[in-house]
């Protein structure tokens, strides 16, 4: 029977670029400092809330962002927002999704300028939901 853990993960590398740790990981809460969950910040951040220029976590702050909530660059998570951007809901310049929103949106609901989906609207846009007339 695996017991649960109360105690969270932290460990942080001792070389620094710009002034952030190369990695940063902070996973689950540390009642040694107070913390209900972990955040970290470096070059690469891994954790609950994460913010470096690659993040992964729950919330993901960084160039490349990869989690649930994604900001960046480039993100890519449930909600993702930034230049290209792909996940359940994305909005970004170049957007994927099943709810994408953006100059290009792509998805099954897609809006924007050049829009391509099920269900799109947009300057340019095809749609697959309209129906065809039968030729008799």
């Amino acid at each position: 029977m695996k017991t649960e853990s109360t105690r969270g993960v932290r460990k942080r590398s001792a070389q620094t670029i710009a002034g952030l740790p190369l990695f940063d990981i902070a996973y689950g809460p540390d009642p040694d400092f107070g913390e209900t969950h972990g955040t970290a910040r470096g070059i690469i951040a891994i954790g609950d809330e994460a913010r470096g220029w690659l993040a992964l976590g729950s919330s993901a702050r960084g160039y490349v962002a990869l989690g649930g909530n994604a900001r960046g660059i480039i993100a890519l998570g449930g909600k993702a927002v930034g230049v290209i951007a792909l996940g359940g809901l994305s909005i970004g310049v170049i957007a994927l999704g099943g709810l994408a929103l953006g100059a290009v949106a792509l998805g099954g609901v897609a809006a924007g300028g050049v829009a391509v989906g099920r269900l799109a609207t947009g300057l340019v846009s095809a749609d697959s939901h309209r129906r065809r007339s039968k030729i008799e």
